[in-house]
């Protein structure tokens, strides 16, 4: 059982011997763990971090409707109606199960305006169809 790991074009490549971007096993089930990305509001991060996603997936092999589970971690639960007109904008008919989690800090700690929001998410290549 082998995994593969995708680094496309214009997805900022993790330092060697830290972490991968997506995780994608023989089978065509998938990880995407830690996508965070800067901007001046929640809905520009948000944005953003489904673009890198919807990258990433596609690199395997797969659409963003073969997502089964989002885990979304913000740092203000307020602005919770930014992240869902986000994700309005890469998904149609039945959506993601997903959890919505406010923390205190997301992304690096040194990046001004902070990051406001980190998704992971799993499911299957093809799994959509």
């Amino acid at each position: 059982m082998a995994y593969r790991t995708y680094n496309p074009k214009g997805v900022p490549t993790p330092p060697a011997n830290t972490w991968s971007n997506i995780k994608v096993h023989e089978n065509g089930h998938f990880y995407v763990a830690g996508i965070v990305a800067e901007g001046i509001s929640m809905y520009e991060q948000a944005m953003k971090v489904f673009s890198i996603i919807q990258l990433l997936i596609e690199e395997a092999g797969g659409t963003m409707n073969d997502i089964m589970s989002l885990q979304i971690f913000v740092n203000n639960l307020d602005e919770n109606t930014e992240v869902w007109r986000a994700r309005r904008e890469f998904f149609s008919g039945d959506f993601p199960c997903s959890t919505l989690i406010e923390v205190s800090r997301v992304g690096s700690p040194s990046v001004f305006p902070p990051m406001r929001i980190e998704i992971n998410c799993s499911g299957y290549i093809g799994g959509g169809q």
